[in-house]
């Protein structure tokens, strides 16, 4: 078996930050189901602005929303950065063919293409 990145939401920004919550991030619907993310999936969250990397589990926002709840709080601002990446074990064969679900966002953290679609354009182009 191999752990290979499953999913990536890149350079989405904190919209906020609350530190009285059990713990999660918050993330739009939308983009949950773009990158394949599910609700209470461990998500790993590295800070570009303070190089800060954590893990914590995903939870359903509002739409725009990236934000980072309980003790994951105290690791970001409000606009900071961040790329949300999940992993998943598949066996060998399987890893010789996969392809991660990739979603860039803009600065509203609304997806623009991912990188699934990027490359079926290729494809039907």
């Amino acid at each position: 078996m191999r752990t290979m990145l499953h999913s990536k939401i890149h350079r989405a920004h904190v919209t906020g930050v609350c530190l009285d919550y059990e713990g999660s991030v918050a993330i739009d619907t939308t983009l949950l189901k773009a990158a394949d993310i599910l609700p209470h999936e461990m998500v790993h969250v590295l800070n570009l602005n303070n190089g800060q990397r954590f893990t914590t589990y995903a939870i359903e926002g509002d739409p725009g929303q990236v934000e980072l709840r309980g003790a994951a709080a105290r690791l970001a601002q409000k606009g900071d950065m961040v790329i949300l990446l999940t992993y998943h074990y598949v066996t060998e064969e399987e890893a010789r063919g996969h392809e991660p679900h990739i979603v860039y966002v803009d600065e509203q953290n609304r997806a623009k293409k991912s990188i699934r679609d990027l490359l079926s354009l290729e494809v039907e182009g």
